[in-house]
């Protein structure tokens, strides 16, 4: 077994979650927590929720929200929470350590969670009891085991869907947490689970996507899902894999249990790199894998019925009609998806505000939210809110489309900031370049390192971060730079994009990108998006253009090569 395989057979581990009430009520040091539980302990705090920064003392907590559904109460905890207890210490700048979210900020991730840092060992049980109050938890929302579950964040709101997914997102979330059985697998095991049309969930890139689909089963035609297997991003991309079953929503969970037994028995548990389900659906085939799936499961899986998927959306910015008569719901661009906790408890107020009873604040995959459930004539004054003006639901194309990780401010594995450069770059790309007018967003995701929490594969243009060395006049300079990579996207024609060109200087990107978006203005077929018109184009030519720049573009290496 490989060592963090070692950790969780010394302590299962669900178990820190007692130790964490311990560790806070003597107010432990890292160097005091580890002399008591060893080096392992780091592993097991991720059931927690709770991943050590780089900045020794302090956490990154990552809040679970299944299908990005909150409560007014709810966001309003997070926000107040997040204001509370996520402040930069002076020692590291405090309100000026980020000059552009101030010292006690939230961020929304691509897997509609929220993470909250500069959390103390000694105040999580307060989190945790506040969480408790209004249904909220931290447990599982890192480490090997079952993650936040997806869903579509207008389940219940859109005409475009097929059924209202979320109370079964709600049940298989239920069912894995705090689950001893299913709590130690070889990898973290995503889901996604969609009653949508437009699949803005992302089932291909997740361990299991569930989408809608009808079935005439007895005479009755019935409404459920389809199932893709093994898709997934970071080293060796690969999209998932169509089974030919027909999974029933009262039978989701027993599905998504067995899924994850056969997963459980039959993952790689010795090469760390290699242990996510998708490369185990990649050895053993489809076929073998559903084969095994329907051994292990105890209910009727039929085959395929009619899948009523009809493409990919992943963006509900804006102002738009809810089907229930005389009401609309909001989506609001939060770029790179960082804002401050009060601006988010002021958001959660807003939509009890605005909204009837049945308000709700919504977590997007492209890290947006939404408040839903405002009657028509509350749209005007809700925009008018502080909050609805720095989170525009009329945003540029870049800023709707901008996509970032955590990056190098807390992640010890990112190699460049992220979080500030994404929101600079967005604002001013949409300042520089002239888009076409019916292109709503440009797709722009940077990831801090190859692990792709940003998902850049999937995006019109993504980065992952490098340091870059340049050789000008004879001397040499290290410099933050990244992957230049063109042409991805989801849905009927989904593709991974090509990484087009390496070791770029971050200072080339923008003068590249002008010169890109130049000659697709020119060389536009039509209605052509951008991603097709870079798959259209030659990845010679598209480096030709890039370097038509007045900027070093491809003059760097990546340092150490």
């Amino acid at each position: 077994m490989n060592t963090v395989e070692e950790h969780k057979q010394e302590k299962h581990p669900l178990d820190v979650i007692d130790d964490v009430y311990e560790y806070a009520e003597e107010n432990l040091s890292f160097e005091e927590i580890e002399d008591r539980a060893g080096g392992g302990e780091w592993e097991r705090l991720k059931w927690a929720g709770m991943y050590a920064q780089k900045q020794e003392g302090y956490f990154m907590i990552r809040t679970k929200v299944p299908g990005g559904y909150l409560t007014p109460d709810q966001a309003e905890v997070i926000g107040d929470v997040t204001d509370d207890l996520a402040v930069a210490p002076e020692e590291y700048g405090g309100d000026e350590q980020n000059e552009l979210w101030g010292d006690a900020y939230l961020d929304i991730t691509t897997r509609q969670d929220i993470q909250k840092h500069w959390i103390r060992v000694e105040d999580v049980p307060e989190m945790w009891d506040r969480y408790d109050e209004v249904g909220l938890t931290t447990v599982q929302g890192c480490g090997d085991s079952a993650r936040n579950v997806l869903g579509c964040p207008a389940a219940g709101l859109d005409d475009h869907e097929c059924f209202n997914a979320q109370p079964v997102i709600e049940a298989v979330s239920d069912f894995f947490t705090e689950n001893r059985e299913y709590a130690n697998l070889p990898r973290k095991f995503k889901m996604t689970i969609t009653g949508c049309a437009h699949d803005c969930a992302q089932s291909q890139i997740n361990d299991i996507g569930l989408v809608p689909a009808k079935k005439e089963i007895d005479g009755t035609h019935l409404y459920g899902f389809h199932a893709r297997v093994g898709g997934g991003l970071s080293d060796g991309p690969r999209m998932g894999s169509e089974l030919d079953v027909f999974v029933k929503p009262e039978d989701a969970v027993e599905f998504c249990r067995a899924v994850a037994q056969t997963f459980k028995e039959l993952g790689d548990r010795h090469n760390r790199g290699v242990c996510r389900m998708r490369y185990l659906v990649e050895q053993l085939g489809p076929e073998k894998f559903e084969e095994a799936i329907r051994d292990r499961c105890t209910v009727d899986l039929p085959d395929a019925g009619r899948n009523l998927t009809v493409g990919y959306q992943g963006d509900h910015v804006g102002v738009h009609d809810q089907k229930q008569d005389g009401l609309k719901y909001v989506g609001f661009n939060v770029v790179a998806g960082r804002m401050g906790g009060d601006e988010f408890a002021a958001a959660a107020r807003a939509a009890r505000k605005y909204g009837t009873e049945d308000a709700s604040v919504r977590l997007a995959t492209d890290q947006n939210f939404l408040i839903t459930h405002v009657p028509e004539e509350n749209v005007d004054d809700l925009l008018a809110e502080p909050f609805a003006r720095e989170y525009s639901p009329d945003p540029g194309p870049f800023s709707r489309g901008a996509v970032g990780c955590t990056g190098s401010e807390f992640c010890n594995y990112a190699i460049i900031e992220t979080k500030k450069r994404t929101k600079r770059w967005a604002r001013e790309l949409d300042e520089r370049i002239d888009v076409p007018d019916d292109i709503e967003a440009i797709r722009m995701h940077m990831s801090g390192c190859s692990a792709s929490c940003a998902q850049p594969q999937i995006a019109d243009i993504g980065f992952r971060g490098e340091t870059v060395k340049l050789e000008e006049d004879g001397e040499s300079d290290i410099v933050e730079g990244m992957d230049f990579g063109l042409g991805g996207s989801l849905g009927a024609d989904n593709e991974f994009l090509d990484w087009v060109q390496n070791a770029v200087p971050a200072d080339s990107v923008i003068p590249a990108l002008e010169q890109l978006f130049e000659a697709y203005a020119e060389d536009r077929d039509g209605s052509e998006k951008f991603y097709q018109w870079c798959r259209r184009t030659n990845n010679d030519r598209l480096r030709t253009i890039m370097n038509g720049a007045d900027a070093p573009v491809a003059r760097g290496v990546a340092h150490g090569d």
